[in-house]
């Protein structure tokens, strides 16, 4: 055998990792298996700037709190490695969701390559709240149906196939994460593809105690952002969605509408012409 080949570590029987969404920032809006998770922590790994005091008090007494706001991932990870290998359960807190902007990729590997097992619970996304505190739905039938979740190319970078002009020819429910230091060079894009009226929801910290959260025309984005000197914990909701025509209806609901579990009155359009045909049969038939 080579010496370059090296075998699989062997892995742990089930998960030793908890990687936890916080959800946008209120404790009564995490999952009832995340706040199980935290519960049962034995180490929390959290990112402390972003996730709220209120929601790592739920780790109980002797839980080790390590905080990641001066770590780089290697640091963290290897931190998260050694206390799992130590036998301990460890939750890695995420602020929203870890599936979105969250590194997850890199600590799955990480973790894999150590051979430790790990569990992935799902958090509500800025987006969500945002959209819940408006009480307002994003996939308004007739008008807009699809949601796009992004960011501007930063440090990190976009791919081309991405680029914000591409994803604003859509005209969708575009929910942009990360973008405020950019808003100027957003808002100027954007009016290349959506009309200068359309809302824009701005939300800042939603959800926490110091939320700011208005809507203003997609050409007043910018001047919003600045005025309130908005740079990080940002999201930009940019949809026609938000103003939408009073006569939008789901067919869904629509009367008649029939699926499985309901049945419905016949839609306008010609009948069926099998059943049609039947019918036709039945009235040239005499009766016995």
């Amino acid at each position: 055998m080579s010496d370059s080949v090296h075998p699989a570590p062997e892995r742990l029987p089930g998960p030793r990792v908890w990687i936890v969404g916080a959800g946008p920032g209120a404790p009564d809006l995490l999952t009832l298996r995340a706040a199980r998770a935290i519960e049962r922590a034995e180490v929390l790994v959290v990112t402390d700037s972003l996730v709220s005091p209120q929601i790592i008090a739920l780790a109980p007494p002797g839980c080790e709190c390590i905080r990641t706001s001066t770590l780089t991932l290697e640091e963290l990870m290897a931190l998260v490695v050694e206390r799992a290998e130590a036998g301990l359960r460890v939750v890695r807190l995420h602020d929203g969701d870890p599936c979105l902007y969250g590194a997850l990729a890199e600590q799955i590997c990480c973790l894999a390559d150590a051979g430790i097992g790990v569990e992935v619970v799902p958090g509500i996304s800025a987006y969500q709240a945002t959209a819940a505190a408006l009480q307002t739905e994003l996939t308004v039938p007739g008008l807009v149906q699809t949601i796009v979740l992004s960011r501007v190319g930063g440090r990190t970078g976009v791919p081309a196939s991405e680029s914000l002009a591409r994803l604003a020819a859509l005209r969708a429910s575009l929910c942009l994460y990360l973008s405020a230091r950019h808003v100027e060079e957003v808002q100027a894009e954007l009016l290349q593809h959506y009309p200068a009226e359309t809302p824009v929801a701005i939300g800042y910290r939603v959800s926490w105690p110091d939320q700011w959260l208005t809507v203003v025309p997609l050409s007043e984005m910018a001047q919003a952002s600045r005025e309130r000197a908005l740079i990080r914990t940002t999201l930009y909701v940019v949809s026609p969605a938000l103003a939408p025509p009073e006569q939008a209806r789901s067919r869904l609901y629509s009367p008649s509408h029939r699926h499985l579990f309901r049945g419905g009155a016949p839609e306008d359009g010609p009948p069926d012409s099998s059943a049609s045909a039947g019918r036709a049969r039945s009235a040239a038939t005499p009766a016995d």
